[in-house]
């Protein structure tokens, strides 16, 4: 299985780095995984709602370019569905039985995501309805992902 994780920002903070390479180094036995990132848009202070609309879509535009064709798009997104590991372990192992085994997750940046990134999603994925920053997101979902294939495998790790 080939997961690319495409993402604004990049990670500042080094126990995020650590978290996030200590996942990636986890997962390599199960999938090809890579994260590929774009450079967040600024946005204006105090920005009307066009303003920050054209932010958006442009920041949404950079980030719908790295994903791959023919790829199942997750976006995780704050309105997106909630679901349990089990679940999300279930939907990669199923996708993977279809052959659709190039799957790539999503991260909008610090101001969401424009309506094109959300109709562009095969489906869209909450973590929670609590606000984490996206670069704590990206923790998580490594972690998730990890968290998918010792479930699917029956391994020792989620219980």
């Amino acid at each position: 299985m080939k997961i690319t994780i495409v993402c604004a920002g990049k990670i500042k903070e080094k126990y995020l780095s650590a978290g996030i390479a200590e996942f990636m180094k986890r997962l390599r036995p199960f999938a090809q995984v890579e994260i590929k990132e774009i450079h967040e848009e600024k946005m204006p202070d105090e920005p009307s709602a066009a303003e920050k609309e054209q932010v958006l879509q442009k920041e949404g535009e950079k980030l719908l370019k790295l994903v791959p064709a023919g790829s199942f798009l997750f976006v995780l997104d704050v309105f997106g569905k909630e679901m349990p590991s089990e679940k999300l372990a279930e939907k990669l192992d199923q996708l993977g039985i279809q052959g659709r085994s190039n799957i790539t997750f999503l991260i909008g940046g610090a101001f969401g995501l424009s309506k094109e990134v959300r109709a562009a999603a095969d489906e869209r994925l909450s973590f929670s309805q609590l606000t984490f920053t996206h670069q704590m997101v990206r923790l998580l979902l490594v972690e998730q992902i990890y968290r998918c294939f010792k479930i699917n495998r029956g391994e020792k790790y989620h219980w």
